[in-house]
Protein backbone atom coordinates (compact mmCIF):
# COMPACT_ATOMS: atom_id res chain seq x y z
CA UNK A 1 0.00 0.00 0.00
CA UNK A 2 3.01 2.58 0.80
CA UNK A 3 4.02 2.38 -2.88
CA UNK A 4 0.13 3.78 -3.86
CA UNK A 5 1.04 6.64 -1.12
CA UNK A 6 4.30 7.45 -3.36
CA UNK A 7 2.83 7.37 -6.59
CA UNK A 8 0.15 9.58 -5.35
CA UNK A 9 2.82 11.95 -3.98
CA UNK A 10 5.33 11.84 -6.86
CA UNK A 11 1.58 12.58 -9.03
CA UNK A 12 0.46 15.26 -7.22
CA UNK A 13 4.15 17.00 -6.76
CA UNK A 14 4.33 17.19 -10.60
CA UNK A 15 0.83 19.12 -11.01
CA UNK A 16 1.89 21.54 -7.81
CA UNK A 17 5.02 22.44 -9.80
CA UNK A 18 2.70 23.45 -12.77
CA UNK A 19 1.46 26.36 -10.80
CA UNK A 20 4.64 26.78 -8.99
CA UNK A 21 6.75 26.68 -12.25
CA UNK A 22 3.99 29.82 -13.49
CA UNK A 23 3.94 31.57 -10.37
CA UNK A 24 7.84 31.51 -10.58
CA UNK A 25 8.31 32.39 -14.17
CA UNK A 26 5.46 35.43 -13.69
CA UNK A 27 6.36 36.80 -10.52
CA UNK A 28 10.27 35.71 -9.80
CA UNK A 29 11.34 35.45 -13.51
CA UNK A 30 9.12 38.05 -15.06
CA UNK A 31 10.10 40.17 -11.89
CA UNK A 32 13.12 40.30 -9.74
CA UNK A 33 14.57 37.65 -11.64
CA UNK A 34 14.43 39.02 -14.98
CA UNK A 35 18.27 39.18 -14.88
CA UNK A 36 18.95 36.07 -15.80
CA UNK A 37 15.16 35.42 -17.65
CA UNK A 38 16.23 37.88 -19.82
CA UNK A 39 18.61 35.63 -21.98
CA UNK A 40 15.77 33.68 -22.99
CA UNK A 41 13.59 36.52 -24.18
CA UNK A 42 16.08 37.52 -26.32
CA UNK A 43 17.59 36.00 -29.78
CA UNK A 44 20.33 33.16 -28.89
CA UNK A 45 22.27 30.38 -30.90
CA UNK A 46 20.33 27.60 -28.79
CA UNK A 47 23.55 26.64 -26.19
CA UNK A 48 23.32 27.60 -22.86
CA UNK A 49 21.69 30.93 -21.69
CA UNK A 50 21.81 32.50 -18.26
CA UNK A 51 18.35 31.30 -17.77
CA UNK A 52 19.30 27.63 -17.80
CA UNK A 53 20.21 28.93 -14.40
CA UNK A 54 16.82 28.49 -12.71
CA UNK A 55 16.98 25.10 -13.74
CA UNK A 56 19.92 24.56 -11.67
CA UNK A 57 18.05 26.17 -9.21
CA UNK A 58 15.00 23.70 -8.97
CA UNK A 59 17.41 20.72 -9.60
CA UNK A 60 19.43 21.51 -6.42
CA UNK A 61 16.00 21.88 -4.74
CA UNK A 62 14.67 18.50 -5.58
CA UNK A 63 17.98 16.58 -5.10
CA UNK A 64 17.99 18.58 -0.87
CA UNK A 65 14.10 16.98 -0.86
CA UNK A 66 15.43 13.58 -2.05
CA UNK A 67 18.19 13.63 0.15
CA UNK A 68 15.77 14.77 3.25
CA UNK A 69 13.36 12.11 2.12
CA UNK A 70 15.83 8.97 2.52
CA UNK A 71 17.16 10.37 5.43
CA UNK A 72 14.11 10.70 7.70
CA UNK A 73 11.02 12.03 6.09
CA UNK A 74 9.92 9.56 3.61
CA UNK A 75 7.32 11.92 1.65
CA UNK A 76 9.94 14.32 0.81
CA UNK A 77 12.04 11.91 -1.49
CA UNK A 78 8.69 11.68 -3.56
CA UNK A 79 7.84 15.22 -3.77
CA UNK A 80 11.44 15.32 -4.91
CA UNK A 81 11.01 12.91 -7.01
CA UNK A 82 8.09 15.01 -8.18
CA UNK A 83 9.79 17.83 -8.93
CA UNK A 84 12.40 15.64 -11.52
CA UNK A 85 9.88 14.28 -13.10
CA UNK A 86 8.60 17.89 -13.91
CA UNK A 87 12.03 19.05 -14.86
CA UNK A 88 12.41 16.08 -17.31
CA UNK A 89 8.95 16.77 -18.86
CA UNK A 90 9.53 20.70 -18.41
CA UNK A 91 12.71 19.76 -20.62
CA UNK A 92 11.35 17.66 -23.29
CA UNK A 93 8.17 20.36 -23.71
CA UNK A 94 10.38 23.63 -23.43
CA UNK A 95 13.38 23.70 -24.55
CA UNK A 96 12.61 20.63 -26.67
CA UNK A 97 9.47 20.99 -28.36
CA UNK A 98 8.64 24.85 -28.35
CA UNK A 99 12.41 26.22 -29.01
CA UNK A 100 13.76 23.15 -30.60
CA UNK A 101 17.39 23.19 -28.29
CA UNK A 102 17.56 19.30 -29.50
CA UNK A 103 18.87 18.24 -33.21
CA UNK A 104 15.85 17.37 -34.22
CA UNK A 105 12.47 20.03 -35.06
CA UNK A 106 9.13 19.03 -34.89
CA UNK A 107 6.25 21.78 -34.82
CA UNK A 108 2.76 19.70 -33.92
CA UNK A 109 0.16 20.49 -36.11
CA UNK A 110 -2.83 19.68 -33.66
CA UNK A 111 -3.96 18.83 -30.45
CA UNK A 112 -2.54 19.47 -26.78
CA UNK A 113 0.98 19.69 -28.22
CA UNK A 114 0.21 22.84 -30.41
CA UNK A 115 -1.72 24.53 -28.23
CA UNK A 116 1.51 24.38 -25.24
CA UNK A 117 3.63 25.35 -28.32
CA UNK A 118 1.30 28.38 -29.85
CA UNK A 119 1.00 28.98 -26.03
CA UNK A 120 4.40 29.68 -25.24
CA UNK A 121 5.20 31.45 -29.08
CA UNK A 122 2.14 34.04 -27.99
CA UNK A 123 4.36 34.33 -24.69
CA UNK A 124 7.23 35.02 -26.96
CA UNK A 125 5.08 37.19 -29.01
CA UNK A 126 5.74 40.64 -26.74
CA UNK A 127 9.07 42.25 -26.40
CA UNK A 128 10.23 42.68 -22.94
CA UNK A 129 9.08 41.46 -19.74
CA UNK A 130 5.27 42.99 -19.57
CA UNK A 131 2.41 42.27 -20.95
CA UNK A 132 3.37 38.63 -21.71
CA UNK A 133 0.41 36.08 -21.58
CA UNK A 134 1.09 32.02 -20.50
CA UNK A 135 3.67 31.66 -17.69
CA UNK A 136 2.56 27.64 -17.55
CA UNK A 137 4.89 25.21 -19.08
CA UNK A 138 2.81 21.92 -19.21
CA UNK A 139 -0.83 23.41 -19.00
CA UNK A 140 -1.74 26.16 -21.74
CA UNK A 141 -5.31 28.35 -21.25
CA UNK A 142 -7.15 28.23 -24.92
CA UNK A 143 -5.50 30.11 -27.58
CA UNK A 144 -8.35 32.05 -28.37
CA UNK A 145 -8.01 33.64 -24.73
CA UNK A 146 -4.33 34.22 -25.10
CA UNK A 147 -4.85 36.10 -28.29
CA UNK A 148 -7.74 38.21 -26.77
CA UNK A 149 -5.59 39.14 -24.09
CA UNK A 150 -2.64 40.02 -26.03
CA UNK A 151 -4.92 42.41 -28.38
CA UNK A 152 -6.68 44.04 -25.40
CA UNK A 153 -3.16 44.36 -24.23
CA UNK A 154 -2.04 45.69 -27.52
CA UNK A 155 -5.41 48.61 -27.40
CA UNK A 156 -4.12 49.57 -23.86
CA UNK A 157 -0.64 49.94 -24.82
CA UNK A 158 -2.12 51.84 -27.95
CA UNK A 159 -4.69 53.98 -26.15
CA UNK A 160 -1.59 55.24 -23.26
CA UNK A 161 0.64 55.94 -26.42
CA UNK A 162 -2.38 58.05 -27.75
CA UNK A 163 -2.89 59.74 -24.73
CA UNK A 164 0.53 60.86 -24.27
CA UNK A 165 0.38 64.91 -24.78
CA UNK A 166 3.45 66.22 -26.19
CA UNK A 167 6.02 68.69 -24.17
CA UNK A 168 5.11 71.65 -24.00
CA UNK A 169 7.10 75.04 -24.11
CA UNK A 170 6.20 76.75 -20.48
CA UNK A 171 6.74 80.17 -21.75
CA UNK A 172 4.29 80.43 -24.43
CA UNK A 173 1.73 77.02 -24.21
CA UNK A 174 2.77 75.54 -28.02
CA UNK A 175 3.94 71.96 -28.49
CA UNK A 176 7.28 72.07 -28.75
CA UNK A 177 9.00 70.52 -31.47
CA UNK A 178 11.77 68.28 -31.55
Amino acid sequence: MLWLWNTLILLASVVVMEGVAALSHKYIMHGWGWGWHLSHHEPHDGKFELNDLYAVVFMFMAIALIYIGVNGYWPLQWIGAGVTLYGVLYFMVHDGLVHQRWPFRYIPRKGYLKRLYMAHRMHHAVRGREGCVSFGFLYAPPLHKLQAALRQRHKSVNADAATITPPQDATSGRVKRE
